[in-house]
């Protein structure tokens, strides 16, 4: 989740409620209790200079479960920074919160949301590290917020940099307004399996 110097506080509240909203939903539930373990393991990273993992792994198998979940999304405290590091970020991920899945996983996604492109000044840059994590397994997915100075061409550059690995895709949300709808279908989508077809607010990879 992206905290950077763009997202004020009304934006940080917004997608913390879009999150929450989205683990209480009824189609997100259904969704979870039709799979193959009937459950799926959840955590949340927000990042900006850097990131840090805001919500360790719980498991939701219920609905029971997704309000705990949800509760604890809507209470985590704010991260700040200035910058939209999103390599740093994926390294992290990477190297330190996937290796901690407490159990074997028949599928690891990754979603990606921020309302900007990488601008920090490193020397690894974001896609060759969304390449490190697909070729080990994690499928890396989009939710680029499109509002302000990046809105025109955000999407491409998440198609490009972030999306990555077997059924992968981007969804955009139309502003900040708009995050709480994209995620709740993107969750929909991820836990069902049934990739949407590319088209105007779409892009996926098969």
């Amino acid at each position: 989740m992206d905290v950077s110097s763009s997202v004020d506080e009304r934006r940080y509240q917004i997608q913390l409620e879009g999150i929450a909203a989205a683990l209480e939903d009824k189609g997100v539930i259904d969704a979870i209790l039709s799979g193959p373990r009937k459950s799926i393991l959840f955590a949340v990273v927000s990042w900006a200079d850097r990131p840090k993992l805001s919500l360790p792994w719980i498991r939701i198998a219920s609905k029971e479960d997704a309000a705990v979940a949800a509760l604890k999304v809507r209470t985590m405290p704010r991260e700040n920074g200035d910058f939209t590091c999103l390599s740093k970020m994926l390294r992290f991920v990477t190297d330190k919160i996937v290796p901690q899945i407490p159990e074997p996983a028949l599928k690891v996604v990754v979603d990606v949301s921020g309302d900007g492109s990488d601008n920090c000044n490193t020397d690894e840059p974001a896609k060759a590290v969304r390449d490190e994590m697909n070729g080990r397994g994690t499928t890396t997915n989009g939710l680029p917020i499109l509002e302000g100075r990046e809105a025109a061409t955000l999407e491409g550059w998440y198609r490009e940099n972030v999306m990555g690995g077997p059924g992968s895709f981007v969804l955009p949300a139309n502003g900040f307004e708009d995050f709480g709808r994209a995620i709740r279908q993107k969750f929909v989508v991820e836990i069902s399996g049934n990739v949407p077809s590319p088209g105007p607010f779409a892009s996926s990879r098969q």
